[in-house]
């Protein structure tokens, strides 16, 4: 059994490496910057293939990923409310997106009018929806926290009344 080369007949690695150094070897003008660009463009090769190599199996280490900390005893109420405040940002900046990419859309002939009429309708109706049901989750908290609240006694008085002591504190000198 025969064994194949692996160059054709006329070149062997010892005839490729004389071309070379026969090509070096010669005073041409534009040898130097031939070899740079060729070498340059070999190396970008290679480096575009090492970056499409590690893209998405890197580990991500040393990211710093911030959280909001919330209170432990915060009510049912500030965390519904705070959700409709995400809800209403989360739009805004949905809408600012669009805004930028119907420039872009513009500014490549094409058509998106129509079908942003279609989605404006059905985003309407979802918000509506999620709104519904934050505030009916605001309604059932805020029912839930006067049920458990206390009935207070006039001699009593509650936390948001100053007691005469502070109201004498507080009322003006005339």
């Amino acid at each position: 059994m025969a064994i194949m080369p692996i160059f054709p007949r006329p070149v062997s690695p010892k005839n490729a490496a004389g071309d070379l150094w026969g090509y070096l070897r010669e005073r041409r003008a534009h040898r130097w910057p031939l070899l740079g660009v060729s070498a340059g463009l070999t190396w970008a090769i290679v480096w575009l293939f090492v970056l499409d190599a590690n893209t998405n199996t890197m580990p991500k280490q040393n990211q710093i990923q911030y959280f909001e900390n919330w209170r432990a005893n915060r009510s049912d109420i500030a965390v519904i409310l705070q959700q409709k405040k995400d809800l209403a940002d989360r739009v805004a900046a949905i809408h600012a997106k669009q805004k930028e990419m119907q420039k872009v859309a513009d500014m490549f002939g094409i058509e998106w009018r129509e079908e942003a009429r279609r989605n404006a309708a059905r985003e309407a109706e979802a918000v509506r929806i999620l709104n519904a049901r934050l505030d009916k989750r605001l309604a059932e908290a805020q029912a839930k926290l006067d049920a458990a609240k206390p009935l207070s006694t006039p001699s009593q008085p509650t936390p948001s009344q100053p007691t005469p002591a502070q109201s004498a504190a507080i009322a003006p000198i005339s």
